[in-house]
């Protein structure tokens, strides 16, 4: 849920968002989702409490800073519509967001190697899944994002701080 959140917040702030964009962000967050869960099923259970242990706030911090250069782009742009456009996403946000809304998916891995299941099938089951569902958001997005401009763009990047806060508040 949290990458399709993330996905509809990007494509509110960039309704132009080239293709190579519109075409990264799903496959990234689809590709973090599914591998996470594998990490944590075969390496998790050294390192899970110090992940664990920060997730949150390791989640919050990122999505906070990008969602609050939304809205602080998106007002600025409102208040000064020729001195600015759109904050452009770039490659490497994409890659920071795809972290940020998959850590709890490595805690996961923890969790199901105990269990003793099946973590290919489980990742390629996320991965499928996250990627369907962030493509056909992009689709959504786009159309929201052209008819609220700006305004699209602060609802995004509250979105963005509201799921780093739910990462950190559990």
């Amino acid at each position: 849920m949290d990458a399709m959140a993330v996905t509809l917040s990007n494509t509110l702030c960039e309704p132009d968002m080239p293709i190579s964009k519109k075409i990264a962000m799903p496959i990234a967050f689809a590709v973090f989702q599914a591998a996470m869960p594998v990490a944590g099923y075969f390496g998790g259970t050294l390192i899970a409490p110090a992940i664990e242990a920060y997730a949150g706030i390791v989640s919050l911090v990122i999505l906070a800073f990008v969602g609050g250069k939304m809205i602080f782009e998106a007002v600025r742009e409102l208040r000064e519509p020729e001195a600015c456009s759109a904050t452009k996403l770039s490659f490497a946000t994409i890659f920071f967001e795809s972290i940020a809304t998959s850590i709890d998916a490595f805690v996961v891995g923890v969790s199901l190697a105990a269990s003793g299941a099946n973590i290919v099938m489980y990742g390629l089951s996320i991965g499928l899944t996250t990627l369907a569902c962030c493509f056909a958001v992009l689709i959504i997005g786009r159309r929201l994002g052209e008819r609220f401009g700006s305004h699209a763009q602060i609802a995004g990047g509250i979105v963005l701080i509201f799921i780093g806060l739910k990462a950190f508040f559990g």
